[in-house]
């Protein structure tokens, strides 16, 4: 039977262990990284508000949302209450893969986000040793009782709903040991494994970019017979021009001649 002695009941309990600091080290170096380099004026957090991924940032505005105690903002994620095209930046750390509709919550990040607007997604790799972990083990306690969402389908949502997948990277290439003395001793698979299995971290991290269709340019319909008769004009102004400068007469333009 599958060990189910340790359960965290949150993920920000389960972020507090030995374990889970192995990960929290990870995502705090990307996205200390990326949202150094976003530029706006509004960012918003889904998510984990004991975590502040957005401490980075240059934005003015920065705030943390989500339906549980100790966000800035109680909402639903499937419901966001702001305006259509307002935010610059929102962040969703392994929002998707504990929620009900994952789908929806993709939707409403697109609805709210700007035109160009940046969207930033950590999730759990079932593809590799964490997700063997789960897919064998107790799946009581977080994270094991999340649905782990392949990187291929986040990706064909992100290309139905018009964003563009814009860079991104894996991490945690440890086996989930629970203790810290194990996961520093295979901290070589850290540099191996972006080199040799670089899809099998334990975490998986996507950066996307909303795009929006630009304006197409609407040329005008010429005329060809109109634009056949007008072609000639040039040619015989010039003969009369030229036939004025020979005979030396005066030229027809005002302050010439």
């Amino acid at each position: 039977m599958p060990n189910c002695k340790v359960t965290a009941q949150s993920l920000s309990e389960w972020f507090a262990t030995e374990q889970g600091n192995y990960v929290r080290a990870r995502e705090d170096a990307f996205f200390d990284r990326f949202v150094s380099d976003i530029f706006g004026y509004n960012a918003l957090q889904l998510g984990l508000p004991e975590h502040d991924f957005l401490r980075s940032s240059r934005m003015p505005l920065r705030f943390s949302a989500g339906n549980q105690a100790g966000n800035a903002v109680r909402l639903s994620c499937t419901e966001l209450p702001f305006a259509s095209a307002s935010l610059d930046l929102v962040l969703i750390p392994h929002v998707l893969e504990f929620a009900e509709h994952p789908h929806q919550i993709l939707r409403e990040v697109e609805r709210v986000l700007m035109p160009e607007g940046s969207l930033l997604i950590s999730g759990f790799n079932p593809r590799s040793l964490w997700g063997m972990r789960r897919a064998l083990g107790c799946k009581q306690g977080y994270p094991w009782n999340g649905h782990f969402i392949s990187l291929p389908r986040i990706k064909d949502w992100l290309a139905l709903l018009g964003f563009e997948v814009a860079g991104g990277r894996f991490a945690a290439y440890a086996p989930p040991f629970r203790k810290a003395k194990w996961l520093e001793r295979y901290a070589f698979m850290e540099k191996a494994g972006d080199r040799w299995w670089a899809v099998r971290g334990g975490i998986y991290f996507l950066h996307a970019i909303k795009r929006v269709p630009g304006m197409r340019l609407i040329k005008p319909q010429w005329n060809e017979r109109l634009v056949s008769k007008l072609l000639p004009v040039a040619p015989k102004l010039n003969n009369k021009i030229t036939q004025r400068n020979k005979h030396n007469l005066p030229s027809p333009w005002k302050g010439e001649g």
